[in-house]
């Protein structure tokens, strides 16, 4: 199954809903022959009704077209919790978008994209959304519900974070991923998109990461990176000057001299994250700007299965 895109008609983020609205319908015009049971647009909105229980919301009309009782689900009723936290340090503006490029193709776009295309799933659900976002402080927050007014709130928060330009704003995840893990009081599942750019050791990071599982929270991690600079280190080998975007730090190299241990870098870092994910039962997912999003729509129904 492959989503048909067109996402380069709609190029302007002020159509964020719309084009997370194209992309979710393509994805599920093509799951016909999917795996995912119970996946149904038709009955979101309604529960099978168990006897025993009061006959004041069941839905009559539907039941003359089914021959089945159901009732109406509120909005207290949803099937699922779901808490998205956005990194929008300096680092997730990478790479530089020039004036012909589309909002999606830099790390903090496709990761704002993305989360408008679960946030649009989730509505067709009857889910609950919250959001977190952060940088070097925490900048937003929202718990999670599932009216139309809260979905447009945190749309346009989603577009001003589009609309910011921050530089030399480093990551202070640690702090911040505690301080959200408190605030969902709730069994939900927690979906972060991070490039994991940090400047805290590796051991505080995962140990904030494991917090978020307390309460028996599911968390998925979704890490964001340009594959072609940050992976590969794709350059030609004129010098270049490199510079930290959080820090300002500056570097003057040839990228051939250094390429081999830079990759060689990567991997190990790359793989001491899903290790450590692994370890403490964290879903792990890379995820490169390229792509599209059928990964993160498929990891999204596939953890919601296992949540129960």
């Amino acid at each position: 199954m492959k989503i048909e895109l067109q996402l380069q008609k709609i190029s302007s983020f002020e159509h964020l809903e719309l084009l997370a609205n194209q992309i979710v319908e393509g994805f599920i015009s093509g799951m016909h022959k999917s795996p995912f049971h119970g996946f149904s647009a038709e009955f979101a909105e309604h529960k099978i009704y168990n006897p025993g229980e009061s006959t004041r919301h069941i839905d009559w009309k539907l039941f003359a077209k089914t021959d089945r009782l159901y009732t109406k689900r509120y909005e207290e009723e949803t099937n699922l919790r779901c808490h998205l936290i956005l990194d929008n340090s300096s680092s997730m503006h990478y790479p530089k978008l020039a004036e012909n490029e589309l909002f999606y193709q830099n790390k903090i776009g496709f990761s704002v994209l993305a989360s408008a295309v679960l946030m649009n799933l989730l509505k067709k659900q009857r889910d609950a959304v919250g959001i977190s976002i952060y940088s070097d402080n925490y900048e937003y927050y929202a718990s999670e519900k599932g009216s139309d007014r809260h979905h447009r709130m945190i749309l346009s928060k989603l577009e001003e974070v589009l609309e910011s330009k921050p530089e030399q704003k480093q990551t202070d995840t640690v702090t911040f991923l505690h301080q959200i893990a408190e605030n969902i009081h709730r069994r939900s599942m927690i979906i972060l998109f991070s490039d994991m750019f940090q400047k805290e050791d590796e051991e505080k990071i995962f140990k904030a990461l494991q917090h978020l599982k307390h309460n028996k929270h599911k968390v998925v991690l979704f890490h964001v990176y340009d594959k072609k600079t940050e992976v590969d280190f794709d350059y030609d080998n004129k010098p270049r000057k490199f510079i930290d975007v959080e820090s300002g730090e500056e570097i003057n190299l040839f990228a051939e001299n250094i390429k081999q241990e830079y990759e060689k870098k990567v991997v190990e870092y790359n793989k001491t994250i899903a290790n450590t994910c692994m370890q403490y039962q964290i879903q792990y997912i890379p995820v490169s700007i390229e792509e599209n999003f059928e990964k993160i729509l498929t990891t999204y129904l596939v953890e919601k299965q296992k949540f129960g």
